[in-house]
């Protein structure tokens, strides 16, 4: 099993990262033992996940993700099919220019 999760962080900004073994992730997140970024923006709290057969799934899910906007994120994490696909064409959009 392998999971792609997003974290809201005390200032508002979101940490997407993959695990194979979420909760144990996320209490490590939350006691300032994860990443750099979300030690110095406790108290995280995990607001979006996906489960994937493979941790490899899931880490090329995350880096996907950490390349999107906010509101794409916001967008998918609304389950927003429509809006995602209208931002995902203005990221295509504004590589073609």
């Amino acid at each position: 099993m392998g999971y792609m999760y997003i974290l809201i962080c005390s200032d508002g900004s979101y940490y997407t990262g993959s695990t194979k073994y979420l909760e144990r992730r996320l209490r490590q997140h939350q006691s300032g033992k994860g990443a750099n970024f979300t030690k110095k923006r406790l108290p995280v709290k995990l607001i979006y996940f996906e489960e994937y057969t493979r941790i490899d799934q899931a880490f090329y899910r995350e880096k996907q993700i950490q390349g999107w906007s906010r509101k794409k994120k916001e967008s998918l994490m609304r389950q927003d099919f429509n809006e995602l696909k209208i931002q995902a064409k203005k990221i295509w959009i504004s590589d073609q220019s």
